[in-house]
């Protein structure tokens, strides 16, 4: 979903229509047959709440888009998780049930605040399945982002729904549960002739009835979660655009207001090659033998309503945004709001990639707006710690810029290669493909294809809050040796030190090199050879990295870190070069200490051309201090041993 500032709507109120009954007699061979169960894309087994597991839902609905009000019949079938006695669902006090059946009788039930409970007359044992039709009406609330709306466009009536991430009880008897889809769902809604309903999957077919009234019926056969099951109900005009892909063509149905069709033909288009190059990095499109679509809505934003996207507009990123949530959020969902950001994170990433591969002039502004709004405050977590608050969950800085930023520095700490098929690993993990993931699992995936672990990583830049704020001092030698000191200090205390890859540029009018240094803990120093004399350095100019408020010095030799001492590689391997610029030559005295002071090696030895060797292989792993004196001073450098 895409945040934006919401409009003012005038809200009309009135009685609830009459409703629509159902006739169930082909829902067994629905649920039970090829079509259902034995679907390719049938969902993984999940860990469903409240002892079921959702199969099918059947919404029968009728909506007048003059009036906010909703009647109708919803049908679910389910099988039991061991031995099941009720059945509980979601659903506002705000809206009256008036009967539940059960096998074509009426059954009691009780619906207090937001939960209706309905007593089985019959214990279901293990994997036994059976069905409920609810038969409700009412004024849906109004919470979360608007959970049901009635607004006007160009003088036209609209209805719409918009469910994230608590608001499905407000229109629809439904279970809020993310780790249970329903394998299928069959939308029909009736409304007045003129109007057109956009939903979920496939429209399969548009029924004239009685009384100036139409019903259209919408299929989709494929795991959806609640959240994402939609309607919208306005005059809309109706065109396809069509995606080419490698074993297809995806039609792209657009639904728009009449008054916007033009701006919104050249908007849809963008949807086009997004959806090639979605399908290139991370497998085809996921609900490719139905559709992808748009609807327009009286929103400032938009909602990824799976295969039927709500938008509140066509811009190049907001088109890409909520095309990528059908692969980041739709098929694989956050199993908890707290993991949000695997919705959210990788749909601003994926908007960006767009920029990358198709506009690139584009990349680096949306690199570095996203970075400036990280970095606009010192704190924030990625993991959302508070799920009550849906403005917590929806952080515009965290949730999503950071998020989307995560995952760029995963990309640079894992490589191209690794963070991609990572991601796509991910993606059709059996386990999560048409289900729910949260965020160990994506890192699994991670670690298994860079080989890198990645604990410290996501302690520090999904847990942690804030950013690393660096210092770089450095000095080149006549003999083209470069000597870098690298400090660290961070914006907020829950994270002392951000462990990263930094590349740094070295450059001057007609050559340039970018080196990369391993920065373990603040006050590092490194020392390598360039083939040219640099005069200027830039700190991370792709930005790689979220940080903010960096200072790149470059100084003297003499003056570099303490007077000009520094040791390479660092940290050390079996051996280590000590290099002391002009500041010692002849015969010195050369001590290692610990970290708690204890000498482990002490040497006498001549410099040759201010460096000498240290031997460094029975050192522990650790931290130590080399003491380098030639009698009339001393000087010190530390590295780490790992």
């Amino acid at each position: 979903m895409r945040i934006l500032p919401l409009l003012l709507f005038a809200f009309l109120i009135a009685a609830a229509q009459g409703q629509v009954g159902f006739d169930p007699n082909t829902l067994q061979e629905i649920v039970a047959g090829e079509a259902h169960r034995g679907h390719p894309f049938a969902k993984a087994d999940g860990d469903p709440t409240r002892g079921y597991d959702l199969k099918y839902h059947h919404l029968d609905l009728s909506i007048d888009p003059s009036v906010r009000a909703i009647t109708g019949t919803v049908t679910h079938w389910f099988t039991a998780i061991d031995d099941l006695n009720d059945v509980v669902l979601d659903l506002s006090g705000a809206l009256v049930v008036s009967a539940v059946t059960h096998h074509g009788n009426t059954i009691p039930f009780t619906h207090v605040g937001n939960i209706l409970t309905v007593p089985l007359p019959n214990a279901l044992i293990d994997g036994e399945l059976d069905s409920l039709s609810i038969t409700y009406g009412g004024v849906p609330p109004d919470t979360g982002f608007g959970s049901f709306m009635q607004a006007d466009h160009g003088g036209a009536p609209i209805v719409w729904t918009l469910s994230e991430p608590y608001g499905a009880q407000d229109w629809w008897p439904c279970k809020q549960d993310l780790n249970d889809k329903a394998d299928s769902l069959d939308m029909w809604v009736t409304t007045n002739s003129g109007q057109r309903v956009a939903s979920n999957g496939v429209l399969v077919a548009e029924e004239v009835l009685p009384n100036d009234l139409v019903r259209f019926r919408w299929r989709h056969r494929y795991p959806i979660n609640y959240y994402l099951v939609a309607l919208a109900v306005t005059n809309y005009a109706v065109y396809s655009d069509f995606v080419p892909l490698e074993n297809t063509t995806v039609e792209v149905l657009n639904y728009v207001y009449p008054e916007s069709l033009a701006d919104a033909q050249t908007g849809t288009a963008y949807s086009i090659p997004q959806m090639q190059l979605f399908s290139t990095l991370f497998g085809e499109y996921p609900f490719a033998l139905e559709k992808y679509g748009h609807a327009q809505f009286e929103w400032g934003g938009g909602i990824e309503h799976q295969t039927m996207t709500f938008m509140g507009g066509f811009s190049y990123e907001l088109v890409a945004h909520e095309l990528a949530h059908q692969w980041f959020g739709d098929m694989v969902t956050c199993g908890s709001w707290e993991d949000i950001w695997l919705n959210e994170g990788f749909a601003t990433y994926l908007s960006g990639l767009c920029y990358e591969n198709l506009d690139p002039v584009w990349w680096m502004p949306f690199k570095r707006g996203r970075r400036d709004y990280i970095i606009s405050q010192p704190g924030g977590s990625v993991k959302c710690v508070d799920t009550t608050s849906v403005g917590r969950i929806f952080d515009g800085r965290l949730s999503y810029a950071k998020g989307g930023y995560v995952l760029h520095m995963l990309r640079w700490v894992c490589g191209d290669s690794a963070f991609f098929d990572g991601v796509r690993n991910y993606l059709h993990d059996p386990d999560l493909r048409y289900a729910s993931a949260l965020t160990p699992q994506l890192v699994a995936h991670l670690e298994q294809t860079s080989a890198v672990d990645l604990t410290g990583f996501m302690d520090d830049w999904y847990v942690g809050e804030g950013y690393p704020i660096y210092t770089a001092q450095w000095a080149q030698d006549g003999n083209g040796l470069v000597q870098v000191m690298l400090e660290q200090s961070t914006s907020h205390p829950s994270v002392p030190f951000y462990e990263m890859p930094v590349p740094i540029l070295f450059k001057n009018g007609s050559l340039d090199t970018t080196v990369v240094l391993d920065h373990t803990f603040s006050g590092q120093t490194f020392s390598f050879a360039l083939p040219f004399q640099a005069d200027s350095a830039l700190f991370d100019p792709e930005i790689h990295i979220v940080s903010g408020q960096n200072l790149v010095l470059k100084v003297p030799v003499m003056a570099f870190g303490h007077v000009g001492v520094s040791l390479y590689p660092n940290p050390v391997g079996n051996t280590a070069t000590l290099f002391l610029g002009n500041e010692m030559s002849g015969a010195v005295r050369v001590r290692i200490m610990d970290a708690a002071g204890r000498i482990t090696s002490e040497k006498g030895t001549v410099l040759g051309d201010q460096r000498t060797e240290l031997d460094c292989l029975t050192l522990a792993p650790g931290s130590y201090t080399a003491e380098i004196s030639d009698g009339q001073s001393v000087l010190r450098v530390r590295f780490v041993k790992p």
